[in-house]
């Protein structure tokens, strides 16, 4: 009997040993080994103002940011578009936008108005927050201003390669995760995908499957609530512990880059802390040394983007 356990035990683990190797990861499938650890640094709200431009080229140019998504209906959007079109090789992907945070810097939609009613606040911009936008206006709106700035993106040369989601506008609800979805379907663009735990958090667990069913591919984990941070001086010890401890697989993680200049400070509040994250990933040696340490491989969307459409053309 004990003799026949361990036998069945024995089976079971050699069945699922050939499952596993019948199943390539996303990194493997890359030309990577299934060990590596491989990490996207994605610079979000580029394309807001002139100094998160500036920040964004220099660490994807001079750091170690490899990828970025633009807030296309932004006022400097056109700079970054520009840069994007003479850059070809950098990564740029759409930061979806349903909402305008800021106090007195604001932004309306790319969409025309009378197509996305319930997105425009009393003053005629975007709702400040991603409640407002659930409370006020529908999915089918949020999708329509998406789509028109994924096509404006594209209509001005950028080789958009990948999509994420603004204030989680189209990843903290289940209704805009399906629109987010149909985008992503649509444009056949890889996206950034909230990890496991958290849509375990969120109470709609099936979300990774349905999209990876699809045939839409995103990384193995994305570091999202776990950074906190209130000053600028916790940045890069925070980000320094955190990519000490590195799964391997494909990670993703975003900073806001920006700099500390009188346009910025008279934006946000948090110009001071964006500026650590940009000078953190654009200069810090500790954090060099660490990603080198544990040869941690630094790749961007567009490698992803290209896998994914062979696989969805069956190449």
């Amino acid at each position: 009997m004990f003799l026949r356990l361990i036998l069945g035990l024995a089976g079971l683990v050699t069945a699922v040993a050939s499952v596993s190797a019948a199943t390539p990861t996303l990194a493997e499938r890359l030309g990577y080994s299934a060990t590596d650890k491989l990490l996207i640094v994605n610079g979000d709200d580029t394309g807001m103002c002139h100094t998160a431009n500036l920040a964004t080229i220099e660490c994807l140019e001079q750091g170690v940011m490899t990828s970025a998504t633009i807030l296309v209906p932004c006022p400097w959007f056109l700079e970054i578009a520009e840069y994007a079109k003479s850059h070809p090789k950098m990564d740029f992907g759409v930061h979806l936008c349903q909402t305008s945070e800021w106090q007195v810097y604001r932004w309306g939609p790319v969409a025309p108005r009378a197509e996305v009613p319930g997105l425009i606040d009393p003053a005629g911009y975007l709702w400040h927050e991603t409640p407002q936008v659930y409370a006020k206006a529908t999915p089918e709106e949020a999708y329509r201003e998406a789509r028109a700035q994924i096509r404006k993106a594209l209509d001005a040369g950028i080789d958009v390669t990948h999509l994420d989601s603004h204030m989680g506008v189209l990843q903290l609800h289940p209704a805009y995760l399906e629109k987010y979805l149909e985008l992503a379907v649509e444009f056949d663009l890889p996206v950034r995908m909230a990890s496991q735990q958290t849509f375990e958090k969120s109470g709609w667990p099936g979300f990774r499957e349905k999209f990876a069913a699809a045939g839409i591919l995103f990384t193995d984990d994305f570091v999202y609530d776990e950074m906190k941070y209130s000053k600028p001086e916790e940045v890069a010890p925070a980000w320094r512990k955190r990519l000490s401890n590195l799964k391997p697989g494909i990670t993703e993680l975003f900073i806001h880059a920006g700099k500390p200049t009188d346009e910025l400070k008279a934006i946000t509040g948090s110009w001071a802390i964006r500026s650590a994250e940009a000078e953190t990933f654009t200069r810090d040696a500790e954090l060099r040394a660490i990603l080198k340490r544990d040869h941690v491989r630094l790749v961007g969307y567009r490698a992803i983007r290209d896998l994914q459409r062979r696989l969805r053309q069956g190449k």
